[in-house]
């Protein structure tokens, strides 16, 4: 596994990444959130881990910790756009570790502009499907990836870690290696 993420890879095999990791993402966050609605109502909650988590169905038209929820046509717009620059990202880049970061912000982010769309009375005025209770927030998995997605890109970032390979050619091609010869 180490040697899969240690040399940077080609465009296509990066690709592969971003799409499996944001499909599986994507579709753990629909599957808990479908589970949600079926079993957990508003007006009572689960403990899983006393003091810790609960499960409580929420609606949230806003952001995090409810915020924006007046601004819920801005929040859809912001995440249509950003959705769209991680899927650019995630095509352009060479790097297994940007791929697998990108990745999950994608499925995060779509997973929770889907709840916006389906659950709209009007223009991408819906609200997210929130069901997992901290005590003082309440968000779903959608949330938890767009969280350890922030993280890593931060930590890409500080590492240096570029998105692009500055030495590969325009065609996306690897550079060409030479390796030294020792002669005796």
């Amino acid at each position: 596994m180490t040697e899969l993420f240690s040399a940077r890879r080609s465009r296509g095999f990066c690709v592969t990444v971003f799409a499996c990791v944001a499909a599986v993402a994507l579709g753990l966050d629909r599957l808990t959130k479908v589970m949600a609605l079926g079993h957990l109502g508003t007006d009572s909650s689960v403990t899983v881990v006393p003091h810790l988590l609960s499960l409580r169905l929420l609606h949230n038209p806003g952001a995090s910790l409810g915020m924006g929820s007046s601004t819920t046509w801005a929040i859809s717009l912001l995440a249509v756009v950003m959705s769209a620059a991680m899927l650019v990202a995630g095509l352009i880049t060479d790097s297994p570790w940007w791929s697998t970061c990108l990745g999950l912000a994608f499925g995060g982010a779509v997973g929770n502009l889907i709840d916006r769309i389906i659950y709209a009375s009007g223009m991408l005025n819906g609200s997210v499907v929130d069901f997992l209770d901290y005590g003082w927030s309440v968000g779903n998995v959608a949330d938890i990836w767009l969280m350890v997605a922030g993280i890593g890109l931060v930590a890409l970032v500080f590492l240096s870690i570029p998105l692009r390979d500055p030495r590969r050619k325009e065609d996306g091609s690897a550079p060409a290696t030479t390796h030294a010869t020792e002669v005796r």
